[in-house]
């Protein structure tokens, strides 16, 4: 097992066959868009105009171009710049008030320990962020795992080597899983896996290869007579 995989708690099930949810973090189990994204791309502008000698507006540019490019913007500051992965990491996710930029629903919690089947948490953020959002959260006992950007050798989603790593790290059989996300481009690449796929999705559009779409992370507590169970494929 990777050493970068935190085990929040004992698995909820010893049974291989247990089904298991594979929850993405932001924008998915919390709503990121509002407050911590922005936070999260000031400070990622202002370590690559400091990094790199760029003025704000050319390296907010180049920011969003590598993320449109690589998945993730540290991805191309390593490839072009020699970043540092574990220094650009944690000095672009630090918060003076964590607690105060999140948005999340209050009944998720309730919604989750009623969940039935395993529960993981894979994120492209790193580690020290997913651990510090679930526990303000309050979710970090109900997640058997948390496998970060760290944890896939910075191969983030929507790449295949990161799934395949974590399927394998993890022990998982892809059919028993399924995965909740916002991002259909990562889905895609989950049902290619042989995953079950739910969009987190206000718009109305569902692609072929998401088996159920929903509004809002509070309707999870519809999903399970919605799925046709694990291993259906």
């Amino acid at each position: 097992m990777s050493a970068h995989i935190t085990r929040q708690c004992a698995p909820q099930s010893a049974e291989p066959q247990s089904l298991v949810w594979i929850f993405d973090l932001d924008d998915t189990l919390h709503y990121a868009t509002p407050g911590v994204f922005p936070a999260i791309n000031r400070s990622m502008t202002a370590y690559v105009a400091e990094q790199i000698g760029l003025d704000e507006n050319e390296a907010s540019a180049l920011r969003v171009r590598y993320w449109h490019r690589y998945g993730a913007t540290l991805i191309g500051l390593m490839k072009h710049h020699g970043t540092a992965p574990h220094h650009f990491l944690w000095h672009t996710h630090q918060f003076d008030d964590l607690a105060g930029l999140l948005v999340y629903e209050g009944a998720l919690r309730s919604i989750l320990r009623r969940l039935p089947g395993r529960k993981v948490v894979f994120s492209n953020s790193p580690r020290h962020y997913a651990e510090a959002v679930l526990r303000e959260m309050r979710l970090s006992p109900l997640f058997e795992a948390v496998y970060s950007i760290e944890s896939t050798r910075f191969q983030p989603k929507p790449q295949r080597a990161g799934f395949l790593r974590l399927l394998r790290d993890l022990g998982l059989a892809p059919t028993r899983c399924i995965m909740v996300e916002d991002s259909a481009a990562n889905l895609r690449v989950a049902k290619f896996l042989g995953m079950q796929t739910v969009l987190v999705s206000r718009r109305p559009r569902r692609p072929a290869f998401v088996d159920v779409r929903i509004e809002s992370i509070l309707d999870l507590a519809r999903l399970p007579h919605r799925l046709q169970g694990p291993g259906r494929n």
